[in-house]
């Protein structure tokens, strides 16, 4: 029995010799014109090898829009698993694709409370600045979104500036 553990212990350090956990997100803080939008998007994942990596991200969101005679107050909060897949990757850039799905609840103050969920792929691209940190973005949106953090229904391919995010992540 203690040989059969020290060989799983063995294989398992051997998997995950090239594998890293990776923690990062995205920060978003926009006002104006009676209008004010907060989004924190923590992410974390672990890079099985150079191709693969599994990680989620979580959405906690707050939009006050300002109605003339009321305040229309929203919040979002979702939950979102992916597979990332790396195309192209050298010692500066990487270029991924993160295809998963979303569940998520929207609550309106004073209002319906909706439950929505994204189905889809979302490309991006690193940069790296040292060995355990980078920035990154994702540009766009191919898939499916209904009542979804307050995106707009529909599915197909999306370059909207709402699709755009950028962030960082630190890998250990």
């Amino acid at each position: 029995m203690r040989k059969i553990g020290i060989l799983l212990l063995i294989m398992m350090a051997a998997l995950s010799a090239k594998a890293q956990i990776y923690t990062g997100g995205t920060l978003n803080i926009f006002g104006g014109d009676g209008a004010f939008n907060f989004t924190l998007k923590p992410e974390v994942g672990y890079e099985f090898n150079e191709k693969w990596a599994f990680g989620g991200v979580l959405y906690l969101g707050h939009n006050k829009t300002d109605m003339g005679n009321y305040d229309l107050k929203t919040n979002h909060f979702a939950i979102a698993p992916y597979a990332r897949y790396t195309f192209f990757e050298n010692d500066l850039l990487r270029i991924f694709a993160d295809g998963g799905f979303g569940v998520g609840v929207n609550s309106v103050k004073d209002g319906d409370n909706t439950a929505g969920f994204e189905v889809g792929v979302k490309p991006g691209i690193a940069i790296k600045l040292g060995d355990h940190f980078s920035i990154l973005t994702k540009v766009g949106f191919l898939g499916y979104r209904d009542d979804f953090m307050g995106y707009t229904n529909g599915g197909g391919l999306r370059l909207s500036s709402e699709d755009v995010s950028f962030g960082f992540y630190y890998a250990f």
